[in-house]
Parts: C-alpha cells; sequence; structure tokens
C-alpha cells in the first residue's frame, strides 16, 4: 500500500515589503538580502492572522466534505503556537467542520514539527488506510524591527493531507534522522521573539545534511544521480544551496545542472514570502511541483528537513501519475498577483500591532483582511475567530 502527500495547500497574508525598500531604509546594500540571502519579498502578517488562522485559510483551500469526514487525525506543527496548554490543531478542526471523531494535537521541534507529524500520519494510515490525516505547518517568524534577524522574517502556513493510494507523492519506507542537543536557536517561554547563533545554525544545517544523507545513501544504495530534484528547509533560501553544493560537486555533469536548476525552481515561493519554519520544506515542495514543467511519474523527490536544537532527516518521495492535474497552482499564483506591497513605514505600524497580555479585550477589524478566515479578538483571555 502507497501512503503518501494526496493534496498541498498554502496561504501568506496579503501584505508584504519588498526586500529592497527595506534594504534601503535599513541603510544596508540591497543585494546582502537579494543574492546573500536570496530573499526578494517578506510576507508582513496583520493583526488579524495568527498562525491558526493562517493555517485553516491553507487547508480551506484543498478539502472537501469527503475529506473532512475521513480525516481522523489533525497534526500541527509549528513554533509559534497561540496557547501554552490547547493546541492550534483543535481552532483549526473546529474552524475547518472536520469529523468530531478525531485526534487533534500540537506538535513542536522548531521547523522540524510539520516532518514529525507527516512520519506520524503515515503509520496511522498502514492501520486505518480508509482514514486521512490533515498536517499543518504554520508559523509567523518574527525577529523584531531592526534587528539581525529581521530580512528572515515571514508568514505563512502549508496544509498537507495524508492518505494512501495518494494524487502527489508517495512516500518511501526509508528515511533517515538524527538528533543532537545543540544551542543554534531557540526561543525561551518568557521570549516573544527567538534567540539565534546564525553562523553556528548555518554549520550545524550543513552538518545534520551530510549525517543523515550518507546514512540514506548507506541504507538505500542511491546516489544524487537517481534524483530529479531535492527540496530543502528554507530559513532563507541560500541556505539549502550551502549544503546542496558540498555534496554535488562528484556527481555528473547533466545530473549537476538538472539539480541546480530543480532547486532555483523550488525557492521561488519562499523568496516572495520569506521564512514561514515549520512550512518552509514544504513550501519548497510546492514551489517545484507548480513551477517545474519538466517532472513526471516516478520521479524520485528528496526532502531535507532541519529544526534547530536540532532534529533532521532526510525521506524520499515518487510523483504519482497526473500529480499536475491535482495541485492549486492557479489558486496560488492569483494569491500571490493579489498581494499588496506595502511600505517599510507601514510594514513597521502593522509590526508594532500586538494583543493585550493583561487579559484585556480587543476586538479586531477583518473587514480589511481579504482572508476567509481571520483573527477576530481577544475577551476574557479566549481568542475567537470569523469564518467569513
Amino acid at each position: 500500500m502507497e501512503i503518501g502527500i494526496d493534496k498541498l495547500g498554502f496561504y501568506t497574508p496579503h501584505l508584504y515589503v519588498d526586500m529592497n525598500d527595506l534594504a534601503e531604509e535599513r541603510g544596508i546594500d540591497p543585494g546582502k538580502f537579494t543574492v546573500g540571502l536570496g530573499q526578494e519579498e517578506m510576507a508582513v502578517p496583520p493583526i488579524t492572522q495568527d498562525p491558526v488562522s493562517l493555517a485553516s485559510n491553507a487547508a480551506e483551500q484543498i478539502l472537501d466534505e469527503d475529506d473532512k469526514d475521513a480525516i481522523d487525525l489533525v497534526l500541527f506543527g509549528t513554533e509559534s503556537g497561540v496557547d501554552h496548554s490547547k493546541s492550534a490543531a483543535v481552532y483549526v478542526h473546529q474552524l475547518l467542520g472536520l469529523n468530531p471523531k478525531a485526534r487533534s494535537v500540537e506538535l513542536k521541534q522548531a521547523c522540524y514539527g510539520a516532518t514529525a507529524g507527516i512520519q506520524m500520519a503515515k503509520g496511522h494510515i498502514a492501520l486505518h488506510p480508509d482514514k486521512k490525516v490533515l498536517i499543518l505547518a504554520s508559523d509567523i517568524a518574527r525577529y523584531g524591527l531592526n534587528t539581525p534577524g529581521e530580512s528572515t522574517q515571514g508568514a505563512g502556513a502549508v496544509a498537507i493531507l495524508v492518505s494512501a493510494s495518494p494524487r502527489l507523492l508517495a512516500l518511501e519506507s526509508t528515511s533517515t534522522y538524527y538528533t543532537a542537543d545543540i544551542m543554534d536557536f531557540w526561543r525561551p517561554v518568557y521570549s516573544s521573539t527567538a534567540f539565534v547563533d546564525g553562523k553556528y545554525s548555518n554549520e550545524q544545517y550543513i552538518a545534520f545534511f551530510h549525517k543523515v544523507w550518507e546514512d540514506y545513501q548507506e541504507q538505500t544504495g542511491r546516489s544524487l544521480t537517481d534524483f530529479a530534484a531535492i527540496a530543502f528547509h528554507l530559513p532563507y533560501t541560500k541556505m539549502g544551496w550551502k549544503a546542496l553544493r558540498t555534496v554535488i560537486e562528484d556527481v555528473p555533469e547533466e545530473a549537476q545542472e538538472r539539480l541546480k536548476n530543480n532547486y532555483q525552481i523550488s525557492t521561488k515561493y519562499n523568496r516572495q514570502v520569506g521564512n514561514i519554519y515549520t512550512g518552509s520544506l514544504y513550501l519548497s515542495l510546492l514551489s517545484l511541483l507548480e513551477n517545474q514543467d519538466e517532472l513526471k511519474e516516478a520521479d524520485i523527490i528528496g526532502l531535507y528537513s532541519y529544526g534547530s536544537g536540532a532534529v533532521g532527516e532526510f525521506l524520499s518521495g515518487k510523483l504519482q501519475p497526473g500529480f499536475k492535474e491535482h495541485l492549486q497552482t492557479a489558486v496560488h499564483q492569483t494569491m500571490f498577483e493579489n498581494r499588496e506591497r506595502i511600505s517599510v513605514a507601514t510594514y513597521e505600524d502593522v509590526f508594532e500591532q500586538t494583543l493585550p497580555t493583561d487579559g484585556s479585550e480587543k476586538q479586531l477589524q477583518t473587514s480589511e483582511d481579504p482572508a476567509k478566515i481571520c483573527l477576530a479578538g481577544v475577551n476574557d483571555h479566549m481568542r475567537s475567530y470569523v469564518v467569513k
């Protein structure tokens, strides 16, 4: 029985700032952002969007009534959850009107959470092949104005429907993973922003890639020539290339060019959105599938997942017959086309709008947010959402 990704949805806020504008305002050479990091635009979430609403909007794109009846497990990977106790998955479960006979849980391990969810989903579907699992990867990367990490912020969510007989990507049984207790990136419970040792984190991202890739080669006997493409977790779009280039030199030229070209295509959406933590790898996969017309049935796609702290995993899958027919390419293209470019001053104003932390009431104006599902306010310490 084949198990894998049946549908992929994606949502990002309707506001963005151009990285050239941000660089100019900060007195920085724009090339540091657009070339050094590989970022072109950065999604800016209005106060009416949080990880719950982002995930709900991403999933709402792809689920039909049959899916909602068959989903009996919702796994929400995030590192910017909205509650220390109640899972974000429970909010989404209600907002989408899913089958109440379901489990709903939040998973956390930095940017690795959604990959853990996918592996859990595979086991669940193996035991219950008539059911489906909804994986949600949703985050707002927030470091602060005029901080070193500001240029690697972003916001968005990817929804992943896992099932038997998947129509997009059948996941293979072999995957390799590695864990080590390191402090390259972390956010204590008392802090609203993360702490990061950027140079060390880059080094560990590459080191973990080598560990899981070498293990994968030993277990499968495969080499890079067997892959049509490899999608990477992308905290910024140059990061994956830094890892890939360390192993690509001895590969035949034809395979090198294919992997390089497909890597660039896989970064298209990430360059326009920025870092979305748990969803970044799967946004890279989505960008590849929706923008590379030369991919074909049975092509093998590699996936490198990394979550600081740290856990890394290399997994792979085979593209399914007619996979292009089951993508939401037109929906996502329209979403990008309809976004609004805002000034740096407006971005700063939006950034500084926050919810109360003292239990006071706040009602939000959702009419200016075109999203179907929005955060409507906070009252008596409880968030409320609206489905338009």
